[in-house]
């Protein structure tokens, strides 16, 4: 199989894995997924936590891929430091020992092109290198989690990287999560594990489902833009009370799950990625047009039920459209 498209064995969730005790509990919780190396969006993140001191934070894979630097790859390391940290696949083989043949673990399906999942390969290839230079980093890498289960409010919020079965998992995606059989199958599995919320990543691409009793999020991408009203990246915030900020919320119970916009320095991360990723190289084939004119997906597209739009939105399209 096509290295990125394959799903090594060792991706597998176990059935068991979010039936234990919550790592911790608080009344704010912020995911943060896909931030690919952009400093200027952990920045940005830095910066809204100072309002919220006692805001607890998981970051949930793919926090490098443009960082190619060794000197920028480990300072994003140190300042991510005081989170929770999981392993998406860019971690998971960055961490290994020996080329395992996945290229950069991506699982992609079939309806991604040859050409994006080599150039996602050619990327993967370049941040090894760059890892190598790094002591001690991949198996800094290597040693963590993949999956979390928190206690927010009194109810449990599990998070992956990928969904609820695969560490690199496409099935919290929108085609799927549109699906009704997908629909009961995450039903069952909530209920199964008292699970109130879903928090994911790794699809590079928003969804949003809710029910009365459940909700799944997946924030797409921390660190490039989502949708066509700006170059903001987007994180996933559940708490007990409502954020001002929200782009969309739902409620489950006494929980508000919530899609914040990050709005980093894009200016200095354009001069920062274009140093890295000349024009030609695979991230600039692969990513520069979205990193500098946001996607053709509105909010709206990534709202599957449950969810509704903030006042926030429009606040955002008076500012960047």
């Amino acid at each position: 199989m096509t290295p990125g498209r394959s799903c090594p064995l060792d991706y597998q969730v176990p059935a068991a894995t979010f039936s234990g005790e919550p790592a911790f509990a608080c009344d704010t919780l912020y995911v943060v997924g896909g931030l690919y190396g952009n400093e200027q969006a952990l920045a940005a993140l830095h910066t809204r936590l100072l309002r919220e001191p006692l805001a607890r934070v998981v970051v949930n894979g793919d926090a490098h891929w443009f960082d190619v630097e060794p000197a920028l790859f480990a300072r994003i390391e140190q300042q991510l430091a005081p989170y929770m940290l999981l392993r998406g696949n860019v971690e998971t083989e960055l961490g290994r020992p020996d080329h395992s043949g996945h290229g950069c673990g991506c699982a992609y399906p079939d309806e991604v092109p040859e050409q994006a999942v080599a150039w996602s390969n050619a990327i993967h290839q370049r941040l090894t290198a760059t890892v190598q230079q790094l002591p001690g980093m991949p198996e800094q890498l290597a040693a963590r989690a993949t999956t979390a289960l928190v206690n927010v409010g009194g109810q449990r919020v599990a998070i992956s990287h990928g969904d609820e079965q695969s560490l690199a998992g496409w099935q919290c995606d929108r085609q799927a999560l549109r699906s009704i059989e997908r629909q009961q199958q995450l039903g069952r599995w909530c209920e199964h594990h008292q699970i109130s919320v879903l928090a994911t990543s790794h699809t590079c691409s928003p969804a949003a489902l809710a029910t009365e009793h459940w909700a799944v999020i997946n924030n797409g991408a921390a660190g490039m833009p989502n949708f066509n009203n700006g170059q903001y990246g987007l994180i996933t915030r559940i708490a007990t009370q409502p954020s001002l900020s929200a782009l969309y919320r739902a409620q489950v119970g006494n929980l508000y799950i919530e899609a914040l916009p990050l709005n980093y320095d894009q200016a200095a991360f354009f001069d920062e990625f274009d140093r890295n990723w000349p024009a030609g190289s695979p991230a600039a084939l692969s990513y520069r047009d979205r990193i500098t004119q946001g996607t053709n997906d509105q909010p709206l597209d990534a709202l599957l039920g449950g969810f509704t739009l903030a006042s926030t939105l429009c606040a955002l399209e008076a500012h960047f459209v």
